[in-house]
């Protein structure tokens, strides 16, 4: 019977976001929107069928596992230490002054100053998830804007991470008030200390040696099950052994991976995992929300709309035009993080089971999310018209131009110029004879050349004569965009016997329609599917074969070289079952 309830749960909450989720795509809003409607659709707030929620939840603390994971995976220090300048102080001023506001307003609303606080700490966390699908649909991402932004979200990320092992400290049945709050909190940094020794340290030897040997046994499912037993082991062991909550065991066992030669194709092949149970997550919390909240208490809702809509972007704007940044780069990255997502409601969970939330703060929050998350692609698209006329104001330009000092004024004319790959580049697919010889006549001709392989001994080797070389599988997204394919001229389809040949071509062509691509097939009668798919040529080793034949045969009977090329095309267009001279 549990079974059933379990299977029944899973289906209808998944079923249910599906619906949700591409109504509210359509609509060109985020599908974390959809996702929280379903939740109220399936919750006990709302008529028709109702999940159980105790095993929503359940699955829904796997998502956060994994959520957290994949922050600690993309979390590179190199991309932080680049907009540290700006990010560090950004992010802290903001999360400082939004968590007062936010503390002020749950005072203001009757909850205490610790509601408050986590309150507070709550709506000052913007949502990742949301911040990059909006970058990434207006073309921002790769820019300095986008990395700036991504760059102070991670900031906050590492903060609230932090936040969260500091809350059971503070706030936690053994707190014993103020007089122990300082020993409470050295204790918890000393647990976290450990733990981060133990997981950088020990897991750095560690759990790479383990990708590694699995990686040689070409099997996707056993690496895929190794990177959730490392994800969801160490979440675990975080909080068996050291005290300390799941959420930052998974954070750092991601930072372990993600520093490793297997994050790309960790991202690529595991996580997708982790899409489906962040789903559930986001689910589990709309069933929480009680929509008669909305009539009950509408200035609270708009009171904390206020805070993360406008207080939190013109904190944000300040601190970046402070800094000397052009306005349209201020404005994007102010507008882009005034939301709240997944970090809100991991914040408010934990402050449920220490007893300082109450369901009221809860409500507001999910409320407040989904106001927000709706609100902002529609307040992003305002950023280039609103940028502009401010441009085409005198004295605003004037204000701007007191405000800003001289010597670091040059920095707006060319900080949200897109960021593009150097001219001639091609992307090389397989390191095999064909392969490598391509790639060193690409080289030799002076084209930057990037090879894709999952031989992770060829990748080790490629990198140590200075080559550019990205291990993972063509066939996912994310690693033709680590090579670069967004920006370049040429795609090299290499290896033999790729059976999803015509879906990589198709996805390259998606992401960047320009791109040239040439692929190496094994029978001719895969060169239609191929070109229809958008490769430019198809080569294939049974045509060859059967050209070189004819070429050599017809030479041999004296036929002169207008006869043999006629002939070798008409000999290609048979094999390949196409008519004379489409090739």
């Amino acid at each position: 019977m549990h079974d059933a309830h379990l299977i029944l749960t899973l289906a209808g909450c998944l079923a249910t976001a599906l619906a949700f989720g591409y109504i509210t795509q359509r609509l060109g809003l985020s599908p974390i929107v959809g996702y929280l409607l379903a939740g109220v659709a399936v919750g006990p707030h709302t008529p028709g069928f109702e999940a159980n929620a105790q095993l929503a939840e359940q699955l829904a603390e796997v998502g956060v596992i994994l959520l957290m994971f994949g922050v600690g995976l993309h979390f590179h220090l190199s991309e932080l230490l680049a907009v540290r300048r700006i990010a560090i102080p950004g992010a802290l001023g903001q999360s400082l002054v939004a968590t007062a506001l936010g503390a002020i307003a749950g005072w203001s609303f009757g909850w205490g100053w610790e509601a408050g606080i986590v309150f507070g700490l709550a709506v000052a966390v913007a949502s990742t998830v949301v911040l990059l699908r909006i970058l990434a649909d207006n073309h921002n991402l790769h820019t300095p804007t986008g990395h700036i932004a991504v760059g102070w979200l991670v900031v906050e990320d590492v903060f609230t991470v932090v936040v969260l092992v500091l809350l059971p400290a503070v706030f936690g049945p053994r707190a014993g008030g103020l007089l122990q709050l300082p020993l409470a909190v050295g204790i918890a940094l000393l647990k976290i200390g450990a733990l981060v020794a133990f997981t950088l340290i020990g897991g750095s030897r560690l759990i790479p040696w383990l990708l590694r040997k699995v990686a040689a046994t070409r099997s996707q499912e056993l690496f895929t099950l190794t990177i959730l037993v490392v994800a969801l082991g160490i979440a675990v062991g975080a909080t068996e052994l050291f005290g300390v909550s799941m959420a930052l065991g998974a954070f750092l066992a991601g930072m372990v991976v993600g520093q490793s030669d297997f994050s790309l194709r960790a991202a690529a092949e595991a996580l997708p995992m982790r899409d489906a149970f962040a789903v559930l997550f986001f689910v589990s919390v709309g069933m929480l929300f009680d929509p008669r909240y909305l009539i009950a208490s509408p200035g609270i809702l708009a009171v904390t709309l206020a805070i993360i809509v406008l207080g939190k972007s013109l904190v944000a704007l300040v601190i970046v035009l402070s800094l000397a940044y052009p306005l349209k780069v201020a404005l994007s990255i102010a507008v882009a993080l005034a939301q709240i997502g997944e970090f809100s409601f991991i914040l408010a969970g934990v402050g449920k089971d220490l007893g300082v939330l109450n369901d009221a703060a809860s409500q507001t929050l999910v409320a407040a999310a989904m106001c927000s998350i709706t609100l902002n692609p529609i307040l992003y698209r305002v950023v280039d018209p609103l940028s502009r006329w401010a441009g085409e104001r005198a004295w605003l330009r004037w204000l701007f131009a007191a405000a800003v000092p001289a010597r670091t004024r040059g920095l707006a004319s060319d900080q949200d110029s897109d960021e593009t790959e150097p001219p001639g580049h091609a992307v090389v697919i397989g390191y095999g004879p064909i392969g490598r010889s391509l790639a060193r006549l690409l080289g030799d001709q002076g084209t930057r050349t990037t090879i894709v392989e999952m031989n992770l001994n060829t990748i080790e080797q490629l990198r140590a004569q200075g080559l550019e070389a990205v291990y993972g599988d063509a066939t996912h997204r994310a690693t033709l965009a680590a090579a670069g394919i967004e920006h370049a001229q040429t795609l090299v389809l290499s290896a033999s016997g790729l059976s999803a040949a015509e879906g990589i071509v198709r996805m390259a062509r998606e992401m960047n329609p320009e791109v040239r691509v040439v692929v190496r097939a094994s029978y001719l009668r895969e060169s239609p599917k191929l070109l229809r798919a958008g490769a430019a040529q198809v080569f294939t080793g049974e045509g060859q074969v059967a050209v070189a034949m004819a070429d050599f045969l017809l030479r041999e009977q004296g036929a002169s070289d207008e006869e043999i090329d006629r002939e070798c095309r008409r000999v290609q267009a048979e094999l390949a079952d196409l008519p004379p001279g489409s090739r």
